[in-house]
């Protein structure tokens, strides 16, 4: 056509790539986004969850008992490794106030009688109360004083049936015919880092790329480069999926098992999820970029979407206690099919066939999203020959 370059003239895709990840590094902020905060969050988010469980939690116990029964379940509360009794007092109002404060995350009431109700084989009932504020601490308050308690019970159930007459070995077994074992699958360790950073690594995957997409095509906009045509953006796009995949490898591969979280499920699979993953990301990080048009206004809207995004994911909020909009809405967000396939690919080690649903869910926004961009643009001159061409026909 007329007014048009030669073919050979125009440069190559590998060079319109390498200088889209020229233009990717030279701007710092973008950089830093893209390729420094995956790293500096590998390394930080998961120190806050090193300890994996709480333990020593500071408890109070209120003893209105004065028997050596009490006194053995108080003894066994200290040995406890999750709970640490830090006050001891017949006051039930001192505990509770002990508990509003902070002081104490839970104590157990230990009533006048306990011990005539247990040789008279009444009902004995040790209430436990503890501060639902913080979940964790709640759990091991409950778990420690049960199994405490727990332990008195089943040494005072023995003693009562070796005096009708059964030997030790055979009160045992009558006290608990069928012995339960508990065994993890998939967080071996039964760890909160476990089951949360796994989880989250998807979303920080999600929201670097997305915010540091969005600045980048937010500043083309600004500078009206914007539509240089479709294979300078999918040079582009190509670009911007790069430090997605090695941010991805580098969680996989390397954050996972230097904190020994569970991993390495089904790699093949895992590797699937990225290759599909990052660029629906990517495209979808442009998109709100072209339509926010401004770099600033890019990294305000979308740094405050992490958290509301995190309780979308269904990890950790249940999806069935969601409003019906917000169940559907949330997919749009491709983190919310990358953490369900994520999770079961790379922990649980489920086969492929099991997230073929959100794998062709995110291979659907890729091909949406990338095909948005690549119409939108267009160079003029692509444009017209377009329209050149209806004419002609």
């Amino acid at each position: 056509m007329r007014g048009s370059p030669p073919r050979d003239a125009r440069p190559s895709f590998g060079r319109l790539w390498l200088a889209s990840v020229a233009a990717m590094l030279r701007d710092k902020g973008v950089a830093l986004l893209l390729l420094g905060a995956p790293v500096l969050y590998g390394f930080f988010y998961p120190w806050f969850y090193a300890p994996e469980v709480v333990q020593r939690v500071p408890v109070a116990l209120v003893v209105q008992d004065a028997s050596n029964l009490s006194r053995q379940m108080l003894r066994f509360a200290q040995a406890s490794p999750r709970i640490e009794p830090v006050l001891n007092t017949p006051d039930e109002g001192q505990a509770r106030d002990a508990l509003l404060r902070g002081q104490v995350q839970g104590y157990a009431l230990i009533r006048p009688g306990l011990k005539r109700d247990v040789l008279h084989a009444a009902s004995a009932v040790v209430p436990v109360y503890a501060n639902g504020a913080y979940p964790l601490a709640a759990k091991q308050v409950q778990y420690g004083f049960a199994e405490a308690f727990g332990t008195v019970s089943a040494g005072v159930e023995l003693k009562r049936l070796q005096a009708g007459g059964q030997s030790a070995v055979q009160a045992a077994a009558s006290r608990s015919p069928v012995n339960l074992q508990s065994v993890a699958l998939f967080n071996p360790t039964e760890g909160y880092g476990s089951f949360v950073v796994a989880a989250v690594a998807i979303l920080i995957l999600q929201q670097t790329l997305l915010m540091g997409s969005a600045m980048l095509v937010g500043t083309w906009r600004e500078e009206g480069l914007e539509r240089p045509g479709t294979r300078q953006w999918l040079a582009r796009l190509l670009a911007l999926c790069l430090p997605g995949w090695l941010a991805g490898l580098f969680y996989f591969g390397w954050i996972f098992v230097w904190q020994d979280y569970p991993r390495g499920g089904n790699p093949l699979g895992a590797l699937a999820l990225l290759a599909v993953f990052t660029p629906a990301v990517a495209g979808i990080g442009c998109l709100v970029g072209w339509w926010l048009a401004e770099r600033e206004r890019a990294l305000q809207v979308l740094m405050f979407t992490s958290v509301p995004l995190a309780f979308l994911g269904g990890f950790t909020w249940p999806v069935e206690a969601l409003p019906e909009p917000l169940a559907w809405l949330r997919w749009l967000s491709p983190s919310t099919a990358g953490i369900a396939a994520s999770l079961r690919l790379n922990q649980a080690g489920a086969p492929i066939d099991a997230v073929l649903a959100q794998l062709a869910w995110l291979a659907a926004l890729v091909l949406l999203s990338w095909g948005t961009l690549l119409w939108l643009g267009r160079s003029p001159r692509e444009g017209n020959s377009s329209q050149i061409g209806r004419q002609s026909a």
